[in-house]
């Protein structure tokens, strides 16, 4: 089997991670890879806020488990130490896809460089706040954005999940 379709079918969210900080070479293969996704138009409309300071991870984690309706104290991220947001363009039509697209290769780019990942949700909440907005303006990130998701990354606390049994009925050929 051809090693990025190997990928494709090992790869597993992760929901233990070790709180050991991955190499920041290994974090920027990652977000690179982010960078090649494919995307409408060419247009390059998503971009990626690395957060690796432990704590704004936590205020991030806080606010993403406050949103998502958890008792506090839940970490949504599940102990990953490195946080991925991707956002896009508010007014791009296919920001969610485009940003789809990026936290796939991400996610991919993670488990082929043997850490763990997982996709979170409620970063469209998260930065629909307006002390959301106001962070990306202290980062220096102008513009209008939408956020996409959250890549939690770092190494895996256990074993890989095996894969659930792929269901039935959902391929279609028309010849």
């Amino acid at each position: 089997m051809n090693e990025i379709i190997r990928a494709m079918a090992e790869r597993r969210s992760i929901r233990r991670f070790k709180p050991d900080m991955p190499p920041a070479d290994m974090v920027s293969q990652i977000i690179e890879a982010g960078l090649y996704a494919a995307n409408g138009k060419g247009k390059q409309a998503a971009i990626t806020v690395a957060v690796t300071n432990r704590e704004l991870r936590n205020r991030i984690s806080a606010d993403n488990c406050r949103i998502g309706g958890w008792q506090a104290g839940f970490d949504p991220f599940y102990g990953a130490p490195v946080i991925l947001i991707v956002l896009a363009e508010k007014d791009w039509p296919n920001r969610v896809y485009d940003g789809s697209l990026v936290m796939g290769n991400m996610l991919l780019a993670a488990h082929a460089l043997g850490l763990g990942g997982i996709w979170i949700h409620r970063a469209k909440e998260e930065f629909e706040l307006p002390e959301y907005r106001r962070l990306l303006r202290e980062w220096g990130v102008p513009g209008e954005w939408e956020g996409i998701g959250h890549c939690a990354v770092g190494y895996i606390d256990g074993k890989t999940p095996e894969a659930a049994p792929r269901k039935d009925g959902r391929v279609y050929y028309v010849e």
